[in-house]
This record gives C-alpha cells, structure tokens and sequence, in this order.
C-alpha cells in the first residue's frame, strides 16, 4: 500500500511518459477525458500523450513501458469522446458560470479563442478545429453546450473530430517509432513537433478566412 501511494505522489501529470509508466492505456483515457470535458483538466498534455502512446506501442521504443495499440487506440476514442459529451452537457447546464469562476487566464484566453472559432466558422468546423488547439478543446465543448449548439450537430462533429485528433496522434507516433530504431531518445524535440503541427489546421483556416476577407 505504501509502494503504491509513493508511487501515485511520483507520478508527473504533466509529464506523457511518466502517466503512461504509472497507469499505462487507462491512463490514456483518464487524461483525455478530464482534458476534453472538465475546465480543470486544460493544462493536461493531450497531443503529446497520444503521439507518446503511439510510440511506445512499438517493439523498438525501451524508455517506457510497451503498449498495445488496439487497448492505446480504444482508450483513446473512449476518453477523448466521452470527455467531449460530457463536457457540452455540463455546459448546457451552467458553462458560462463554471468559466467564470474560474481565475486562470489561460482558461479565459482560450474561451474567447473558442468562442471566436465557434462565431467565425461555425458549429461544425469548429468542434472539429478545436480539437487540434490545446486548451480550447477543452473549453469550446462546455461552451458549445452554454450557447446552445444543437446536441445532433456537436455529437456527429465531436465524433468525427474526436477520432481523427486521437487516431491520427496515436498512429503517427506507431509509424514513426516502427521506421527510426531508438526514436525515443528524441522524444522531447519530436513532442515539441506535434504541439507545433497540431496549430497548423487552425492557422491556415485563420490566412485562408484573411484571404476571403481580403478578396471581397
């Protein structure tokens, strides 16, 4: 008992290797969920867990414990869908309120970031870019719920987005660890990669609406 509360007080929350040692594909499913539909959980590393995840589930990658891929990827659609569900249903009963208590300012930046998404490319598209952009993934869900987006369109879209964010992530990190021998000794520079290139689907939707605009 005492070995395995050291261990659980060892564990870094904000470290994807040491979740993944400590609690292994459930773990996955935790982190994502608290990160996708409780406000609390938007400093939890999403993108980079599941690029690690994918990582680790390959015969080559020995800093961390080995992973299955099909438990990795069910954890994640499991924890990623159901985090998002629950977080618009939590919003549609008192979003506003919950985010206004709250005093984190990146909290708030990523509110108006995801109320802003929501205005400037509609429901759809939005629920699915947010899901690329740490922090406003998890707010845009509960707000999407207190603005009233209908639960249809958010629950096809939060699907859709939802497992092409984990899949994609997840199988990246697999392909990428099964091609180059000893990759996860560059774990932190390719991490570092992945937080870039997930602001990427939101960045060329911002130029491509400025060249609209600009157009008109």
């Amino acid at each position: 008992m005492l070995n395995l509360s050291s261990s659980l007080l060892a564990v870094n929350p904000l470290d994807a290797g040491s979740l993944l040692g400590a609690f292994g594909a459930l773990g996955i499913a935790v982190v994502l969920f608290a990160e996708t539909g409780l406000l609390v959980g938007f400093f939890l590393p999403g993108d980079s867990l599941l690029f690690t995840a994918g990582l680790l589930c390959t015969t080559g990658a020995h800093s961390g414990p080995h992973l299955d891929l099909a438990q990795v990827l069910a954890a994640s659609a499991v924890g990623a869908l159901a985090g998002a569900q629950v977080g618009y249903l939590l919003g549609r009963r008192g979003g506003r309120t919950l985010l206004t208590r709250s005093r984190s300012k990146r909290l708030h930046e990523g509110a108006a970031r995801a109320e802003e998404i929501l205005q400037r490319y509609g429901h759809a598209k939005a629920v699915v870019l947010a899901r690329f952009v740490p922090v406003v993934r998890t707010v845009l869900n509960p707000l999407a719920g207190a603005l009233g987006v209908s639960a249809r369109t958010f629950t096809l879209w939060q699907v859709i987005g939802g497992l092409v964010w984990t899949f994609g992530l997840v199988l990246a990190g697999y392909a990428l660890g099964s091609s180059v021998p000893n990759v996860d000794h560059y774990l932190l520079p390719i991490v570092a990669v992945v937080v870039v290139v997930s602001l990427l689907p939101l960045v060329l939707e911002l130029l491509r609406s400025r060249r609209q605009t600009g157009t008109r």
